[in-house]
């Protein structure tokens, strides 16, 4: 399995790229964007929200189509804890860090300044708990995937992004779901620039 995944991804980084290339259409070949993430754990009661920073890649494979992959790390996050009484808090760590992976088509309106765009992606999401900072924590949660840790996500959402010539703003709004002990939904929403080719 790990090794067909493997050769997939290998294929679409090395004959997609050529492919678009040889297309006729003149511009927005490739997208390369960063981002500002949000992640709505819904599985925690209260639930929590975690905020990091992502990349993301796209090769158009027709004006209206393209094929995109991401990669997000959420930090850790700090909360209340409101005990029986109502009246004691305290503030604690969580301790945990969100690696989440996705690829798939994003469908868009036009290759003009401002698009709508609607997408539906598949990948992994890795949950680590651990006191590291933040780059050990990022090396931590790749680790984790590669130890078979991850858990399967689907991923459908849609947003707009606006361009002025090559450089331009992202805004994407989905439901990040997992599946462990059945559907979990999480809302997912990235802001950011992005940069066309």
């Amino acid at each position: 399995m790990k090794l067909s995944i493997g050769l997939l991804l290998v294929g679409v980084f090395f004959v997609l790229p050529g492919t678009v290339f040889a297309q006729s259409h003149d511009s927005d070949h490739v997208q390369v964007g960063v981002f500002a993430d949000y992640f709505r754990l819904d599985r925690t009661d209260p639930s929590l929200n975690f905020v990091g920073v992502g990349g993301r890649l796209a090769f158009n494979v027709h004006p209206n189509v393209a094929l995109e992959g991401e990669m997000a790390y959420d930090f850790e996050r700090s909360y209340t804890n409101i005990f029986d009484n109502g009246v004691t808090q305290t503030f604690d760590r969580s301790k945990t860090h969100i690696l989440h992976g996705l690829f798939g088509p994003k469908f868009q309106t036009s290759s003009g300044p401002v698009r709508l765009f609607a997408t539906g992606k598949v990948g992994l999401i890795s949950f680590t708990t651990n006191n590291q900072g933040t780059t050990a924590g990022f090396r931590s949660a790749l680790g984790a995937v590669g130890n078979g840790d991850a858990k399967f996500a689907v991923y459908p959402g849609g947003g707009v992004e606006g361009f002025i010539g090559p450089v331009g703003l992202r805004l994407e709004v989905g439901d990040e779901i997992y599946f462990d002990d059945g559907a979990r939904n999480n809302l997912r929403v990235t802001f950011g620039p992005t940069f066309r080719f």
